[in-house]
């Protein structure tokens, strides 16, 4: 059977962009209401054999802006040095009891900064001794594979192929101990993967 040289040319291009175009696993956090859960961090196992490098941002920064941690959560390759430039015109503390971190960094003013690594994996509660409104989050991690679920809870990881997984999602108010879940799930490129987790 004769095949037109456009359409061999039109289907090797196809077949090489199937093969060179990343891999997507999306997952969707809801509650036990069905709700999703914004600020949930999804966490895939790295495989075995697996080098790629840990890395989420160019920058690594939670600002203290209105009151405020921003963002509200953050998500950090273990060993990270993390900066905290105060925004406001009031003098702030950081502090963290968490076992993950426990640390304490004293008062300082407007446009000033202060920074802390992180080298331990898991989540750390931020508080400041003055404003106890104020409640930041970072996820210390040592998987490239990983995100933080946006408003209607869904989260987008790069990088690996439809598979089954060890999977740990983390979030503040997850019931599970230190906040996580933990389970294995097959996960498909062309669906979300959704999850439910109990809450407090």
């Amino acid at each position: 059977m004769f095949i037109p040289k456009r359409a061999l040319c039109a289907a090797g291009l196809l077949a090489l962009t199937s093969a060179t175009a990343p891999h997507h696993l999306a997952f969707q956090v809801v509650d036990q209401r069905g709700l999703p859960m914004q600020g949930a961090v999804v966490e895939i196992a790295r495989p075995a054999g697996d080098s790629r490098p840990v890395a989420f941002a160019p920058r690594y920064g939670m600002a203290q802006r209105n009151i405020a941690f921003l963002p509200g959560t953050l998500l950090v390759p273990a060993g990270t040095t993390v900066a905290f430039p105060n925004l406001d015109t009031v003098r702030h503390s950081i502090y963290s009891f968490s076992k993950a971190g426990r640390f304490q960094i004293d008062l300082y003013g407007h446009d000033e900064t202060r920074s802390h690594e992180f080298s331990v994996p898991g989540s750390i509660a931020l508080g400041c001794h003055i404003h106890d409104q104020m409640r930041g989050y970072i996820r210390v991690t040592t998987t490239p594979y990983a995100a933080i679920s946006d408003v209607n809870g869904m989260a987008d990881i790069a990088n690996l192929a439809a598979g089954t997984y060890p999977v740990t999602i983390w979030h503040p108010l997850g019931r599970g101990a230190e906040g996580e879940w933990h389970g294995m799930l097959a996960v498909a490129e062309d669906r979300a993967t959704r999850v439910t987790i109990a809450t407090r």
